[in-house]
């Protein structure tokens, strides 16, 4: 059972007070701060939002791992993703809802073992943020590689 100071989701410690909604704003405010690390936004969002996969759809969540492996294994830019996914992602276009509805949560068939959270990205500080996203992007990646392997051995 978690800790009333540890995040259901992803398992981050809390006992400062902050949570991860905290420190995905704490994030957004460093982008906006100094833009040139916006560079990693991107992957900034998947990793929280994939590590909190209750905020999208059972149809998001699966779209937005595979962005993470466009990003992560394919070495897909932002722009190469939006110009390969515009059509498929309008909303004219879109049957599916990207964030989570009633009727619609995402989850993951097991506890997923994270081993980097915003919690580390964020102690590491602002000076460190391009990298220690990059390396929470891979992590996740990794994470979810690792749970989809275990799968499918059992």
């Amino acid at each position: 059972m978690q800790s009333p100071e540890t995040c259901p989701e992803c398992g981050a410690d809390w006992s400062d007070g902050q949570t991860c909604q905290d420190r995905f704003h704490q994030m957004l405010f460093w982008e906006a701060e100094r833009p040139e690390i916006g560079v990693v936004h991107h992957l900034m969002v998947l990793c929280h939002h994939l590590q909190h996969p209750s905020l999208y759809s059972e149809d998001g969540l699966r779209y937005s791992r595979k962005l993470l492996d466009d990003f992560v294994a394919n070495g897909v830019t932002p722009e190469e993703a939006r110009r390969r996914n515009r059509e498929a992602v309008s909303s004219e276009n879109r049957h599916w809802k990207v964030t989570a509805r009633p009727d619609s949560v995402g989850a993951y068939e097991r506890p997923i073992h994270w081993t980097m959270t915003s919690a580390d990205v964020v102690a590491r500080g602002i000076d460190n943020y391009v990298h220690s996203v990059g390396e929470w992007a891979q992590s996740v990646y990794d994470a979810l590689r690792a749970a989809d392997e275990a799968d499918a051995r059992s």
